[in-house]
């Protein structure tokens, strides 16, 4: 694949792409599920619960972390934080994972990633258990998707796919293009797009020609952590596009923006339809777990307060 686009901005682009508001309806989404957790509460008299573990000290994930605490209380959920030291070894890691599947207050469990070197972030994700595995990442919620069967989805594909439901409809025909292959966003994005009826193909490193597979595209999922990997020539005239990735880059001047994995400036010429970054997956990604941390606590409050029923 290409070399990350250049820091230097691009002139003000010529805008005829529609506009993906992830944000706008991350925060309807927000509202609707804190209504939900009132509700909830009022039956169960039990408030949702996430825990949130973090190990070491990169600042972009302690600030990522601690938006999710906010939106969690804003939901009108409890959250529980777990900032542990790079030194956390293995056997501790575990432990707290094992304290909090015991805890009946936690109905959600997220383990930030990327961990610390050092450290297994399969062991740790398969560790929580399936019902609490909020993120959607352990085995057996990622063999359920694969399935066809239902379970905890991955917070980001969900956000993807909720978005472009809401522009598009009905998705099935469709030919979707996930460019990266990742178990966290590209191979759960393929697997939801193919159960929506689409026909999907998945990009990644190996990809001989990356650029001809994405112009076949009428979806463009692009999830790669590339800075400006795709430029506007890779894109279908009037494909929706969404982009997963946001990287920040230092401009000449010294001052720091966020881009995408696509060029925005060349892709608004180009495409139909578009997430901006940031303001467009970024915050459907927050919403997604806390609608997760819901549906989780509905299971497992619900099953233990009416055995055999529906929660």
């Amino acid at each position: 694949m290409t070399e990350p686009v250049s820091a230097v901005p691009a002139p003000a682009p010529s805008m005829s792409a529609r506009l993906i508001d992830g944000k706008a309806f991350a925060a309807a989404m927000t509202q609707r599920i804190a209504a939900e957790v009132h509700a909830f509460h009022d039956r169960y008299r039990v408030t949702p619960g996430l825990a949130v573990v973090l190990v070491g000290n990169d600042p972009a994930s302690e600030v990522y972390v601690r938006n999710k605490a906010l939106q969690t209380h804003r939901a009108g959920m409890r959250s529980f934080m777990h900032m542990l030291p790079a030194t956390t070894s293995q056997a501790e890691l575990l432990a707290l994972v094992r304290r909090l599947n015991d805890d009946p207050e936690i109905h959600g469990i997220l383990v930030q990633l990327p961990l610390p070197a050092g450290l297994d972030p399969v062991a740790v994700t398969n560790a929580i258990r399936p019902e609490k595995d909020v993120d959607g990442l352990g085995e057996v919620n990622a063999g359920r998707l694969a399935l066809g069967q239902p379970g905890i989805v991955p917070c980001t594909p969900l956000g993807c796919l909720m978005l472009l439901k809401s522009e598009l409809g009905d998705l099935r025909g469709l030919h979707a293009v996930v460019i990266g292959a990742s178990n966290l966003v590209g191979k759960p994005m393929a697997q939801l797009l193919l159960a929506e009826g689409c026909t999907v193909s998945v990009g990644h490193i190996d990809t001989r020609d990356p650029a001809a597979l994405a112009r076949q595209g009428d979806i463009l999922v692009v999830a790669t952590g590339v800075g400006g990997l795709v430029r506007g020539d890779w894109i279908k005239p009037g494909a929706t596009v969404i982009d997963v990735g946001i990287t920040r880059v230092t401009l000449p001047s010294g001052k720091t923006r966020l881009i995408g994995d696509v060029a925005f400036d060349e892709a608004v010429a180009r495409a139909g339809r578009i997430t901006p970054v940031p303001g467009g997956v970024g915050p459907m990604t927050i919403a997604c777990l806390l609608n997760n941390t819901l549906a989780a606590a509905r299971q497992i409050v619900g099953a233990a307060a009416d055995p055999g029923g529906t929660p």
